[in-house]
């Protein structure tokens, strides 16, 4: 099976012969930063998990840039940082729905026996792990806080 490092290998080579200038900017600066964690670590070889962590750091630096144009009025900008952020999303596991994160959030709780601000950490300490990948921290956050302060 092709790990996560072979497939954007792979990508890279599609994007040069498309001659995808962003596509490959992006593609190889996710190789640089596997590179960079396989070569700090003990390891030569990066696992899916970390490379999808990974991604996922650098999926959000390019939303939250992408925000920080848009509130700038820097529409050139901004718009690159959504394309490359859309291309980083493609490797990266499906993301769950607001509904399945508030469906999940109840059931944390009522199998954490959760009932109150005082066991907010219990509650995310259990689903950071779980959701690891599939949702946004923040997003996950915003829910458990308001379900618990019901």
């Amino acid at each position: 099976m092709a790990t996560f490092s072979d497939k954007i290998n792979k990508s890279i080579k599609e994007a040069m012969i498309a001659k995808d200038k962003i596509r490959l900017a992006t593609l190889r600066d996710i190789k640089s930063k596997l590179i960079l964690e396989a070569t700090s670590g003990s390891g030569s070889e990066v696992s899916d998990e970390i490379a999808i962590k990974i991604c996922m750091k650098l999926y959000k630096q390019r939303k939250e840039t992408h925000q920080l144009y848009i509130e700038q009025n820097r529409e050139d900008l901004a718009s690159e940082e959504l394309a490359q952020a859309s291309i980083i999303e493609e490797f990266l596991p499906k993301m769950l729905s607001e509904d399945e994160i508030i469906s999940e959030v109840s059931e944390a709780i009522g199998m954490l026996g959760a009932n109150g601000m005082q066991d907010m950490g219990k509650v995310m300490g259990h689903l950071s792990k779980k959701l690891a990948g599939k949702a946004d921290g923040k997003l996950i956050s915003v829910h458990v806080r308001k379900q618990l302060s019901n």
